[in-house]
C-alpha cells in the first residue's frame, strides 16, 4: 500500500471510477456491485455513507457504511456499521479490505459508536473468515439470509 490511502467522497469527477470497481468474478454473488450501493445511498441520505478507497491516485475499492438505523424497525435497537466492501479484482490481498474496515471504525469512533456491525453471505468462500479476523463475533442473528457480525468498538 502507498502512503497516501484514503477515503474519498463520490463526486461527478470519480463517480466512473466509482462504478468501475468490480470484484472477481467469483465474488459477484457475495456482494453488490457499486451501482447498486450508489442507488440505495440516494434513497437513504444521511444513513447511507459511501466512499470510494484511493491509493496514490488509484482507485481499488468501495465501501458504503450505515449510521444509526432501526434495525428492528420499532426504535428499540440502532445500529451502525460497514453495509459494502467492494475491493476491486487485482488489488485484493494487500490490506484495502482491513483499512477501510478500520476506517469505518475510526468515523464511528468520531460519531460517538462503540459498535460496529456487518453481514456476510455464508459459505465457504464468503468473507466470514476476513471479518472474523479483524474481530468480529457473530451474534446469532440474520438479516435477508446474510450472517450479522459485531465489533466492540
Amino acid at each position: 500500500m502507498a502512503n497516501d490511502l484514503r477515503l474519498c467522497d463520490i463526486t461527478p469527477g470519480n463517480l466512473d471510477a466509482a462504478l468501475g470497481v468490480r470484484v472477481r468474478a467469483d465474488q459477484e454473488h457475495r456482494v453488490a456491485p457499486v451501482v447498486k450501493s450508489l442507488a440505495e445511498a440516494y434513497v437513504h441520505p444521511g444513513v447511507a455513507w459511501p466512499r470510494l478507497i484511493v491509493d496514490g491516485e488509484r482507485t481499488v475499492g468501495f465501501l458504503m457504511a450505515f449510521f444509526d438505523i432501526d434495525w428492528k424497525g420499532d426504535g428499540t435497537d440502532h445500529r451502525s456499521g460497514l453495509w459494502r466492501l467492494n475491493i476491486a479484482e487485482g488489488e485484493q490481498g494487500r490490506g484495502y479490505g482491513r483499512f477501510a474496515v478500520e476506517a469505518v471504525a475510526d468515523e464511528l469512533r468520531r460519531r460517538g459508536g462503540t459498535r460496529m456491525f456487518v453481514t456476510w453471505r455464508p459459505g465457504p468462500d464468503g468473507p466470514e473468515g476476513f471479518y472474523l479476523g479483524l474481530g468480529f463475533r457473530p451474534t446469532g442473528e440474520t438479516s435477508g439470509g446474510d450472517a450479522v457480525g459485531e465489533l466492540a468498538l
